[in-house]
């Protein structure tokens, strides 16, 4: 059952002895001040419906040290030892001096009924809740996308690696699957611990172990019957099918039938990089440069540097493209929901219908990696205006033309080519001007193909155009220069010691990273000089 907070302080209550010693404006003095009516009784009592037994922790104490170890990056056996033997922890929390702290698994369990509930980010919306209440984002009419890269909790393994775990979780997690796997699996001792002992500097003994381990894994596929599966064992034999596909060719002269593989030539687009987090990826800051993990999407307000809305998907792969991730995110922001008209109200009291969703128009600052046509598209139809560096162009020849230099007229279906040839846009949007580029003077600035200059035209070719001639003026470049680099600020207050997560996965990353935001609001808030005063947050210039 849910456990209260008592209404009388103790007689060795932390606060009362050592309240004076808390810095003034911190979060552990707001938190001592102000914790019941920020996370209320009544915010958690649907985790628990009518379940008795013994009570629980308090939940505004819960809440607190979420938030506090959200702040400092702690793990849980750290968050529950500061809440034991530190004195701000204490005071924060409510509790007495000589209080005794709780088991770190309280933590585990508290997450988990949070993460299986409705509002599992409630934290979070409770110190948006309180931004929207002061009023402080009030005509702030813009906001910034960005994403940056968060470091896994677990160890990229090789393909060989991968294989023999994958082929021992199967048999591990899966009904029938070690009967299975003793019976067909022969090309290594599946119970023998550590990687197999062959002579990894020969080629040929390399090539001959992925043999046998992509020969054991498809057998294995073969006599898995996948229809009679529970969901939690597909997945583990999904994966299987992943990792034996994934990293492996058949060897040269081979066409996959004798049994004969090696490792790919390649790497796999949207590759597994770990059997233990499968949902942890490869990506590339640069060329050079390579981490392995999530990517946290975020949108900020750039004067205040106020995180309204996160995201943490993959580090690669289609589900976590920045434009697309970055516009539905931003769909997302509730500091954006305008106020109820006087017509709102009066449709919903007369039709019953819902309040009309739609956003308070702004202006959004990003920079290159959200400039595809498919974000500018979302954006104008949201009604907001994209103060986004353009898609960069590049030319087929070194210096020489780009699309910008051909001429489009969407209403004929023509395109006209830098030397005056005009030529039909096809149902696919493609353009082919041929023949027509032989004996051209431009050719040389135009194109190195012998078949002609060829153009594929995006569906939004017409945005992107306006966009990219919008970008050229003073006062648009002038407010990129000054906003856009402010979010790097709020990027660096959610990595500073916290690039690395501590769970696996993306939906407990997610939350986690959605708490850390909530935490970085709450300091944030202070520092702007947040009070509370009659009952209401109110913001108090220093």
């Amino acid at each position: 059952m849910q456990g209260r907070s008592r209404d009388q302080r103790d007689l060795f209550d932390a606060e009362s002895m050592a309240g004076e010693l808390l810095e003034p404006g911190s979060v552990f003095a707001f938190l001592a001040e102000h914790r019941l009516a920020l996370f209320p009784e009544e915010m958690f009592a649907d985790l628990f419906g009518s379940a008795r037994g013994r009570p629980s922790v308090p939940a505004d104490v819960v809440a607190a040290v979420l938030v506090l170890q959200a702040l400092h990056g702690y793990s849980d056996r750290e968050a529950t030892e500061a809440v034991t033997f530190d004195l701000r922890w204490k005071a924060a929390c409510g509790l007495g001096v000589q209080a005794a702290g709780f088991h770190p698994t309280t933590l585990t369990y508290w997450r988990r009924r949070l993460a299986k509930s409705e509002r599992p980010n409630r934290i979070f919306e409770a110190i948006n809740a309180v931004v929207m209440e002061t009023g402080v984002l009030r005509g702030k009419n813009r906001r910034a996308l960005d994403s940056t890269v968060l470091e896994d909790a677990v160890a990229t393994q090789d393909t060989v690696t991968q294989l023999i775990a994958a082929i021992r979780r199967v048999a591990r997690e899966v009904t029938g699957g070690k009967d299975l796997v003793a019976e067909h699996c022969n090309g290594h001792d599946y119970s023998s611990p550590g990687k197999p002992r062959i002579a990894w500097d020969d080629p040929g003994a390399r090539d001959e172990l992925v043999s046998r381990l992509v020969s054991d894994a498809l057998a294995l596929l073969d006599h898995l019957d996948v229809d009679a599966l529970e969901e939690d064992e597909a997945q583990v034999v999904a994966l299987l099918a992943v990792v034996a596909g994934q990293d492996v060719e058949p060897a040269q002269g081979s066409d996959g039938t004798d049994g004969r593989w090696r490792i790919a030539r390649k790497v796999a687009y949207d590759r597994v990089i770990s059997t233990v987090d499968p949902e942890t990826r490869h990506a590339h800051k640069t060329v050079a440069q390579r981490r392995d993990g999530f990517k946290a999407h975020v949108v900020v307000e750039p004067t205040t540097g106020l995180f309204t809305a996160t995201k943490l998907t993959k580090a690669a792969g289609p589900q976590s493209a920045d434009g697309t991730v970055g516009t539905d995110l931003l769909a997302t922001d509730t500091t954006l929901t305008p106020e109820h008209t006087e017509e709102d109200e009066a449709a919903v009291a007369t039709d019953g219908q819902e309040f009309p969703a739609r956003q308070i128009p702004v202006e959004v600052l990003a920079d290159s990696a959200y400039g595809t046509g498919e974000a500018l598209a979302a954006l104008d139809e949201a009604g907001h205006t994209a103060i986004i560096k353009p898609w960069p162009l590049r030319p087929a020849v070194p210096g020489g033309f780009t699309l910008e230099d051909f001429s489009v007229d969407e209403a004929a279906g023509t395109v006209t080519c830098p030397n005056g040839l005009t030529r039909t846009i096809t149902p696919k949007r493609t353009v082919t001007f041929g023949a027509g580029c032989r004996g051209c003077p431009l050719r040389d600035r135009c194109t190195t193909s012998v078949s002609g200059r060829k153009l594929d035209l995006h569906p939004h070719d017409g945005l992107q155009r306006a966009h990219r001639a919008r970008a050229r003026q003073p006062a648009f470049q002038e407010t990129y220069r000054s906003e856009r680099p402010m979010v790097e600020r709020s990027i660096a207050w959610l990595t500073r010691g916290n690039r690395k997560v501590r769970y696996r996965g993306i939906v407990k990353n997610d939350h986690w990273l959605a708490r850390r935001a909530a935490a970085l609001n709450l300091k944030r808030l202070l520092t702007l000089g947040l009070q509370r005063t009659g009952g209401t947050w109110q913001m108090v210039s220093a």
